[in-house]
């Protein structure tokens, strides 16, 4: 009687802990997905004018291949490929990352993860083509021209008033140097990725474990002079998307190095943005944690489907990772409501609606951007490979 009991009870934990499928429609969203691009390809012609955001007429903005979203495009149709195994994504992949090859030279931003990982890199994991695993070395030894000893760090900006800025914006473009080593053996990808992240680590966070937007480096000393923000509300403020960026890239540093300082790290971050007093029920914060109107500021759904995909893989590494995983459930589940999810033809045939770019440029200013469909489509799918195995 005693065994049969603890039977139920086991039985009725696991029910607890993953009733997956029952609060979270991926299938729907992820067909929804697949409508509305599919309605955006047979509009965006041309293959060079990567789709960022809206214009203020509502027609969709693109960019050229220089811009730092600019991969996150043919990421999602790449995306909708490895989920569908349709060719009719590969070819569209295909097409839409052909136009971003000569960023692999580009040695003036630190953006190259975003711009060619995201593309490429799922190009080169879905179909091993060799031409995309060129292309992607090159632009790995282009990204690691931007490293210093001295500062220990990646150099973010060549533009501002800054003399060695980093965005903690920074930390998402490690992966694709970590790959780079796997693929090569060339270890100083390693050790440039695994030095940034230490540094960051080091110099970006406050006590409370959120972060400071950007900190500016004394290229003689490796010093640092300031720690200050350019996309947040104030210097001392919590900018929602940076401690996003944060959570998923020191998560995706602990899976590559197995470091577990790393894995400490994200948790701090991931409770900070869980707890904060801030946070809306629906868990898509706003902004800025510290913005001085709330509740009545913008939403950031980019922020929210970042974190969200960071709290999932997260979520996998860790004793308490329950937490994690509904935590991302919910914000998920938030973002897939028609408060956030537009309603198919509209919205310039994005996904999501209800993201702030740069609020104090008054630039992007609660309209949809294109890295918030590429979070919430891997999101969606992380969580569904996690619901089938359980």
């Amino acid at each position: 009687m005693l065994k049969k009991l603890f039977i139920i009870l086991v039985a009725a934990a696991v029910v607890l802990a993953f009733t997956l499928k029952s609060k979270l429609n991926t299938k729907s969203n992820l067909a929804f997905a697949q409508a509305q691009i599919g309605k955006g390809l047979e509009i965006f012609n041309d293959t060079l004018a990567f789709p960022r955001t809206t214009k203020q007429d509502g027609s969709m903005k693109g960019v050229p291949s220089r811009d730092w979203t600019s991969g996150f495009y043919s990421g999602n149709l790449w995306y909708l490929y490895d989920y569908t195994k349709d060719k009719k994504w590969e070819n569209a992949a295909r097409k839409w990352t052909a136009g971003l090859e000569k960023e692999k030279h580009n040695t003036h931003t630190h953006d190259l993860g975003f711009m060619l990982y995201n593309s490429f890199g799922n190009g080169y994991r879905l179909t091993q083509d060799p031409r995309y695993k060129e292309i992607l070395i090159e632009g790995a030894r282009s990204l690691s021209t931007r490293f210093s000893p001295i500062t220990g760090c990646i150099k973010s900006w060549d533009h501002g008033k800054w003399q060695f800025p980093v965005i903690i914006d920074n930390m998402m473009n490690l992966e694709f140097l970590f790959w780079a080593t796997k693929v090569t053996g060339d270890s100083s990808f390693y050790k440039i990725a695994v030095t940034h992240a230490n540094t960051t680590l080091k110099n970006h966070f406050r006590a409370d474990y959120s972060s400071y937007h950007v900190v500016d480096y004394d290229t003689l000393t490796g010093k640092v002079l300031a720690r200050v923000t350019a996309q947040g509300y104030a210097d001392e403020s919590a900018w929602a998307r940076g401690q996003a960026w944060g959570l998923y890239g020191y998560t995706a540093t602990y899976r590559e190095t197995k470091d577990k300082k790393y894995l400490d790290q994200a948790v701090k971050i991931a409770d900070y943005f869980l707890s904060h007093k801030n946070l809306p029920k629906d868990m898509v914060p706003y902004w800025d944690f510290n913005a001085p109107n709330i509740p009545n500021e913008e939403r950031d759904a980019s922020a929210a489907a970042i974190a969200a995909s960071g709290m999932l893989e997260l979520s996998q590494y860790v004793p308490n990772g329950k937490k994690y995983l509904q935590a991302a459930e919910k914000i998920l589940t938030s973002l897939g409501t028609a408060a956030y999810r537009a309603e198919l033809g509209t919205n310039a045939n994005f996904i999501l609606k209800h993201s702030v770019g740069h609020k104090p440029a008054k630039s992007e200013i609660d309209v949809p951007l294109i890295y918030a469909d590429y979070y919430f489509i891997e999101g969606m799918m992380r969580y569904e490979k996690l619901a089938s195995k359980k």
